[in-house]
């Protein structure tokens, strides 16, 4: 029983249709795992960075409290013109850090849950495809 003609114009067996479905299959399995691992890789690479982010806030909110604890100390204790400085780096510190946080928060939802979305829904169109198929 043959079916289609091959690349030199012969026809080809059921066999060998089967077997090149059987190996276009597998290439199409293994770039959709592909794609997946290169948008897990992405996602997780900005998870890492806005953990990093994070930690440089929480060590930065280190200062500042020690920052706050000297410009409470030194408005006690001196003149204003000390205590305003001391204030001003405090208030400065505090901006920086705020600024940080929210940067890695951004950072750290928009790479959360670390699931390969475009590589999921080409396989439901390639699924769609291959039923679309067997129903023609």
């Amino acid at each position: 029983m043959t079916t289609q003609a091959g690349p030199t114009g012969e026809p080809r067996s059921i066999g060998q249709l089967v077997s090149d479905l059987s190996e276009q299959t597998s290439r199409l399995v293994r770039a959709e795992l592909d794609l997946a691992k290169a948008e897990i890789q992405a996602k997780a690479q900005q998870l890492g960075i806005g953990a990093g982010l994070l930690a440089a806030a929480g060590i930065l909110a280190l200062y500042v409290l020690a920052t706050a604890i000297a410009t409470a100390i030194l408005g006690l204790s001196t003149v204003m013109d000390a205590w305003l400085a001391a204030l001003i780096v405090t208030v400065l510190l505090l901006i920086v850090t705020i600024v940080l946080a929210l940067i890695g928060i951004r950072l750290v939802k928009r790479g959360s849950p670390p699931t390969p979305e475009r590589a999921i829904e080409n396989v439901h169109e390639d699924l769609e495809a291959v039923k679309a198929g067997w129903n023609a």
